[in-house]
C-alpha cells in the first residue's frame, strides 16, 4: 500500500526553518552593524547638551521624577539597527551587546508649576540617534525602558515604568547644566615580583593571536561567569619585551582597552562588548611571565531579557 504525505506538515515545517533562517540572518546583520559602529576613544572633556523633551514619572510612593532627555554630537550613537533587527538581538542571547551610550547627569531639586518640590535627572545622547528615535515610537519607548532602568539601578530609584508620559509644553525641568564625559581612564599598574595567579583554560570568549609581535602583544580575555552576564572581565596580556611597567600606558574605557608600551614597543587597541566599571578595574604586570592582568568589573546590562 502507497504511503500517503501530509502536505500541510511538509509546508508547516519549511515555513519554520524559512523563519528560523531568516530570525539568524537578521541577528547576523545587527551583530555585524555593531562590530562596525564602535567609536574611537576620546579624552576626557565637558560639554553643554541642548535640550529635546522632559519625561514625568513618579516613583512608587508617589514622588514625582522629571527626566530630561537632552542631545549632543559629542557622544557616540549606537549601531543603526532597523526595528526587526532590534526585535530579533533583544530576543536573543546576544541582547548585551548591545548599548545606547549615554550619559547619566546627577540628580537636581526643582520647583514644578505647582510650585511642589521634585528631583530631575539629565541624560545625554547622540544627536542623530535622538532625531531618528523622535521618529520611531518602538525606538523611542525601547529607549525610555532603558533610560528609566539605568536610573533606577544607578540611584536606587524605584519607579513605576507604566505611568510616564512625555511633556508637550516644556522641552525640559529647571536647567541644563554641563556635563562631563570621560571614555578613558588611566590605570595604575602594580608591578609583581613573581605571578602566583594561575591561568584558567575555560571561558575564554576572545583571544588574539599578534600579527607582529614587535607592536600587536598576544592578549586573552576571560568572563567569568561565563554561562550568564559576567560579573567581571580578566584580561591578560603578553609583553616579553617590557622589563618594567614604568614605560606602560594603560587607559581603560566603558567598552575599551587601549595599551601602549614605549617607545613603540607595543600598541594593542580591544573592543569590550560590555560595560565595565573602569575606576573599580585593577591591573598588575608580572615580572617573570611578562603578564600584564587586567581585572575588570562589569556593569548590569540595561536591556530587557
Amino acid at each position: 500500500m502507497a504511503s500517503i504525505t501530509d502536505k500541510s506538515l511538509l509546508s508547516a515545517e519549511l515555513e519554520e526553518e524559512e523563519e528560523e533562517k531568516m530570525f539568524q540572518q537578521l541577528l547576523l546583520q545587527a551583530s555585524q552593524k555593531i562590530q562596525s559602529s564602535v567609536p574611537s576613544p576620546a579624552e576626557f572633556k565637558p560639554i553643554r547638551p541642548l535640550p529635546g523633551f522632559c519625561l514625568k514619572i513618579h516613583t512608587v510612593s508617589g514622588e514625582k521624577v522629571f527626566v530630561n532627555v537632552c542631545k549632543s554630537p559629542h557622544l557616540p550613537p549606537p549601531a543603526d539597527l532597523t526595528n526587526e533587527e532590534l526585535s530579533c538581538l533583544i530576543e536573543s542571547e546576544a541582547a548585551s551587546n548591545f548599548r545606547i551610550p549615554m550619559s547619566l547627569g546627577e540628580p537636581h531639586a526643582e520647583v514644578d508649576n505647582s510650585n511642589n518640590g521634585c528631583t530631575a535627572y539629565d541624560v545625554t545622547i547622540n544627536t542623530s540617534f535622538f532625531n531618528k528615535m523622535e521618529g520611531n515610537k518602538f525606538l523611542k519607548e525601547f529607549f525610555i525602558t532603558i533610560v528609566l532602568e539605568g536610573l533606577s539601578e544607578k540611584y536606587n530609584l524605584d519607579l513605576t515604568n507604566q505611568d510616564w508620559r512625555i511633556l508637550k509644553n516644556r522641552k525640559f525641568m529647571g536647567s541644563i547644566s554641563e556635563q562631563n564625559i570621560r571614555t578613558k581612564s588611566k590605570l595604575i599598574i602594580q608591578e609583581m615580583e613573581s605571578s602566583e595567579s594561575k591561568e584558567k583554560a575555560s571561558n575564554v570568549w576572545q583571544s588574539s593571536v599578534s600579527e607582529s609581535a614587535a607592536t600587536v602583544p598576544e592578549y586573552k580575555i576571560v568572563a567569568e561567569p561565563s554561562l550568564s552576564h559576567p560579573d567581571h572581565l580578566v584580561a591578560k596580556i603578553c609583553l616579553p619585551k617590557m622589563t618594567s611597567v614604568k614605560s606602560l600606558e594603560l587607559d581603560l574605557g566603558e567598552d575599551r582597552i587601549v595599551l601602549q608600551g614605549c617607545p613603540r614597543l607595543y600598541h594593542l587597541d580591544i573592543f569590550i562588548p560590555y560595560s565595565i566599571v573602569p575606576e573599580e578595574s585593577k591591573a598588575q604586570f608580572h615580572k617573570e611571565t611578562k603578564i600584564l592582568t587586567v581585572t575588570m568589573p562589569v556593569q548590569r546590562p540595561l536591556l530587557l531579557s
